[in-house]
């Protein structure tokens, strides 16, 4: 199941009401973020390039796509580089998907400060359904 806020925040203020922050990274990847919206912009905007990257690859035919695994691996250490510049992209993002047979879902805050778990909440959501889900 997922719940999902479609609030977009302009720095600390809800500015934008029904914006969706969920993206298709590809057939086995999605990820959703919450936090500011220009962050989640950019984030998307470099996953984009790294498709764009990968299209040339796939002329190889190798049949090789990033898994779920690999995303949030990525995801983490560009969260993490960009906190060491003192520039912190302001997003907690979930990835999502199934690979080769297998479930995955992981989570990466602004720090990037990563983990993977069965269950996974941001915001609010996190202090409210992780600790009903521990019970």
């Amino acid at each position: 199941m997922h719940l999902w806020s479609r609030v977009a925040l302009f720095g600390s203020l809800a500015r934008f009401r029904n914006i969706s922050c969920l993206t298709k990274v590809n057939d086995s990847t999605i990820l959703g973020a919450s936090g500011d919206y220009a962050d989640y912009q950019y984030l998307k905007q470099i996953i984009e390039q790294l498709a764009f990257m990968r299209i040339d690859e796939e002329l190889l035919g190798d049949g090789h796509s990033y898994s779920p695994k690999a995303m949030h691996s990525w995801l983490t250490r560009v969260m993490y580089n960009r906190r060491s510049k003192m520039n912190p992209l302001w997003n907690t993002v979930v990835i999502g998907g199934y690979y080769n047979g297998k479930n995955f879902l992981g989570y990466v805050d602004k720090l990037g400060v990563a983990y993977e778990a069965p269950t996974v909440a941001t915001g609010f959501g996190a202090y409210l359904a992780q600790l009903r889900g521990a019970e």
